[in-house]
């Protein structure tokens, strides 16, 4: 081929392709020819192929590059427990209709105040909240043990869909060793107390625990998290800080593990008791990390402990130690990267001598070797200071310039947002007034999503814009962005809004120009698609 026909082939290519790969519309004029005029006849061989321009009524679409503001990101968490009808639901004898209607007005209200993630307790005590194989229905939905709701529904996958439905993430919150509440009604025979008995012990307070290092135990535990998140399309699952009981709940006294403890010693252990059971716990959460992530490596893991690991760290503190009762060595976990993300319990005031919410904040910010997100829980129940609310937005306030690059923190629990008048008035007002992306995970690898595509159309005062992905599968929210006057302004949308009329003109000022973003369930962002507007 002449070199001259070559060129002419590649631009011709050049035009084919142009408007497929670009984005937007900008109103360059060209020519071509039209059918009839046999756009591109062939010319004897040994003359030169020549090209008409196209026709001046074809608009080109390219690129429109634009610099968009940073999306805000926090994570905005709310626990919402189920056992002993704690939180949902409120009374274990509802029917499934006023179960659902319970969930909806918590769910509206906390979208309505722009949280963002609900920590929802599907397992207070070897029971389930949702459809199980491996473990009863729970006492808690129904008021009896095994018994399913009627109609027959899962609550569970019903929280999931609703609060994605809202761009809320569903934390899937379990107690690993609790075995039986006793708030839980009688020990029956569908109980995991009989059915796991070799394993189950019971303590003064009426409670039964699993023994954490009885390797049957752990085996349990870990068939119901992979369970869970294989079934499910969860976004995390969340451990809170009960690993070894509190002493309280033995009276005082000991963890009745003899058995297990007698095993170890008779086939050569040689750690001692404390480190013993340290280690079981320490072994477990590890691996339950690595589970989790061989199964969905977009599935998150979180851990909420006691909020001091030992008295006197840092300098000053004092209280329980969850290292030498809970046999929990959390700041291990942190030191490991075992977590995705790490919630302190910090239930005391800012002003506590003993128990700084700050300067415990900030040792554990110390400890977080691994970068993992660190979002303290706070005591919004029932922090004792006079004024709850105000409080609760100092601390919010501190976790933000401890921790600039990944805020956040997990509210005890959604009682405190309803119970208290002042609570979501102070924090939508506050801290809360914008919605906000959770922040990113850069260690869980995840495939980028595809830029999406962006239609828009005029309805005389109106942008009708439209958009979507190719791999919409993936995506979990998205970000619209529009200009008016030269300055951005940021809505993040749920993943069911496909399209909005966006006013060409707002309080006085232009509509100059539509972007938007798609994100994906771990909070990363696609590349931006933006048009001009006319």
């Amino acid at each position: 081929m002449k070199i001259d026909q070559l060129k002419i082939v590649m631009l011709l290519g050049f035009f084919a392709s142009f408007s497929s790969s670009c984005s937007v519309q900008k109103s360059t004029p060209i020519t071509k020819t039209t059918s009839k005029e046999n756009r591109y006849k062939a010319k004897p061989k040994d003359s030169v192929l020549t090209v008409k321009p196209p026709p001046s009524d074809i608009i080109v679409e390219e690129d429109f590059k634009v610099s968009l503001p940073v999306i805000k990101r926090e994570f905005r968490g709310v626990w919402i427990a189920s056992v002993a009808n704690i939180n949902w639901p409120s009374r274990n004898n509802l029917s499934v209709d006023q179960q659902k209607a319970e969930a909806i007005n918590m769910l509206n209200m906390l979208q309505e105040n722009n949280f963002n993630a609900v920590i929802f307790q599907a397992r207070p005590s070897a029971d389930a909240l949702y459809t199980s194989e491996l473990e009863p229905w729970s006492y808690f939905l129904t008021g009896k043990t095994g018994e399913p709701p009627y109609p027959n529904y899962d609550p569970l996958q019903f929280w999931i869909e609703e609060s994605h439905k809202r761009g809320m993430e569903l934390h899937v919150w379990l107690n690993p060793y609790r075995a039986h509440h006793s708030n839980g009604g009688a020990v029956s025979n569908l109980s995991m107390v009989n059915k796991l008995s070799d394993i189950t012990v019971r303590l003064k307070n009426g409670m039964y625990w699993f023994d954490p290092a009885n390797p049957k135990t752990q085996g349990h535990v870990s068939n119901v998290v992979k369970d869970l998140v294989k079934r499910y399309d969860l976004d995390a699952i969340h451990f809170d800080d009960y690993f070894y009981p509190y002493a309280t709940y033995n009276n005082g006294r000991d963890f009745p593990d003899n058995a297990s403890w007698n095993t170890y010693v008779n086939s050569g252990g040689t750690l001692s008791r404390a480190d013993w059971r340290r280690d079981s716990v320490n072994k477990f959460v590890e691996r339950i990390y690595k589970e989790i992530h061989a199964e969905k490596n977009y599935v998150r893991f979180g851990i909420s402990p006691f909020g001091i690991w030992k008295p006197g760290f840092p300098e000053g503190i004092v209280g329980s130690s969850q290292y030498d009762e809970l046999y929990a060595d959390a700041k291990l976990w942190l030191n490991k990267g075992w977590v995705d993300y790490f919630s302190p319990q910090l239930y005391w005031p800012i002003e506590s001598k003993g128990q700084s919410f700050g300067s415990l904040l900030n040792w554990w910010k110390s400890e977080n070797t691994m970068n993992r997100h660190l979002w303290p829980g706070l005591n919004t129940v029932e922090v004792k200071v006079s004024d709850r609310p105000k409080e609760i937005k100092n601390q919010i306030e501190i976790t933000r310039q401890l921790l600039p690059q990944s805020t956040g923190e997990i509210h005890w629990s959604i009682a405190g947002l309803t119970k208290n008048s002042n609570m979501l008035p102070t924090l939508k007002s506050g801290p809360y007034k914008e919605k906000a992306l959770t922040p990113k995970s850069p260690w869980i690898k995840a495939l980028p999503l595809q830029k999406p595509t962006l239609f828009t159309n005029d309805n005389g005062s109106f942008i009708q814009a439209s958009w979507s992905s190719k791999n919409i599968g993936n995506v979990f929210q998205w970000v619209l962005f529009t200009q008016y006057n030269g300055v951005w302004e940021t809505e993040i949308l749920t993943l069911d809004t496909l399209s909005k009329e966006i006013p060409k003109t707002k309080d006085g000022k232009i509509l100059n120009a539509i972007a938007v973003k798609a994100i994906d369930r771990l909070g990363n962002e696609s590349e931006y698609i933006a048009k001009k507007v006319k």
